[in-house]
């Protein structure tokens, strides 16, 4: 793609972003795994009888929400389109690979961000002070399009069977769930746990989250945003290199 051609392929990737979130993002899967499932986490670890703060529970609920809702749909677009035979179609028209995966992102980046607004909004409403606005919304985007492009990721496989997939973004995410501090504190991992953390980017935003609510955080705030910065642009470029590969057995 040249430079000339940037601003056009952009405007494509929204319009495919719009279509996206017209077809996509009210189906019985995506409110489940993107919203509920959440939502009964909290309240499993809340009514489990742990005495942690109110506080930690609800930076966890916000990080598990963007996580969640960022990566419901992105992971099942293209099974979809390809069983639909929308795909070809798509991949007909004058746009890149790159331009279809980001289009895909920005509509779960978009999706994402408003659930969790949300979320941030009921925990201000349960009485936390909001210490850090900037942050966390720097937070809450920039982690955004890092979950956006792990959900492209879970796509790569050229499979057009929904299920496929699915189960197998399940088997990545669960793990990363528990893995990144969002039910156990980081202080009180051993360092095997705190290096096992340091690989996910759930562990950094909901880190960002905490420091937002509490002025507690484990890592350096700005180690925070560059990890999270850094995972996004890996992530992104994986994602396109991966699909321009498979796309073609799809079809």
């Amino acid at each position: 793609m040249n430079p000339a051609g940037v601003p056009e392929q952009l405007r494509r990737a929204w319009a495919i972003a719009k279509k996206d979130i017209l077809i996509y993002y009210f189906k019985g899967p995506v409110l489940i795994f993107g919203v509920f499932m959440p939502v009964f986490l909290f309240l499993a670890f809340l009514m489990g009888g742990r005495q942690l703060p109110l506080e930690f529970l609800v930076s966890g609920l916000i990080g598990m929400t963007l996580f969640f809702t960022a990566t419901a749909v992105s992971p099942a677009i293209f099974p979809w389109e390809g069983q639909a035979k929308t795909l070809e179609r798509l991949a007909s028209c004058p746009v890149s690979t790159g331009t279809i995966v980001f289009g895909d992102m920005l509509a779960s980046l978009i999706f994402g961000i408003g659930i969790t607004a949300v979320t941030v909004i009921i925990g201000i409403a349960l009485g936390l002070p909001l210490l850090h606005g900037i942050v966390l919304v720097a937070g809450i985007v920039i982690s955004a399009f890092c979950f956006s492009a792990i959900g492209m990721l879970l796509a790569v496989p050229p499979t057009n069977v929904p299920s496929n997939i699915m189960m197998l973004t399940s088997l990545i995410k669960f793990p990363l769930i528990f893995v990144s501090g969002i039910f156990v504190p980081l202080e009180q991992l051993p360092y095997w746990g705190v290096a096992l953390a340091a690989c996910s980017p759930l562990t950094y935003f909901t880190d960002l989250v905490r420091y937002s609510f509490t002025d507690a955080h484990f890592f350096p705030v700005l180690t925070d945003l560059a990890v999270l910065t850094v995972f996004t642009f890996f992530f992104t470029i994986m994602a396109m290199a991966l699909h321009k590969m498979t796309m073609p057995r799809r079809m």
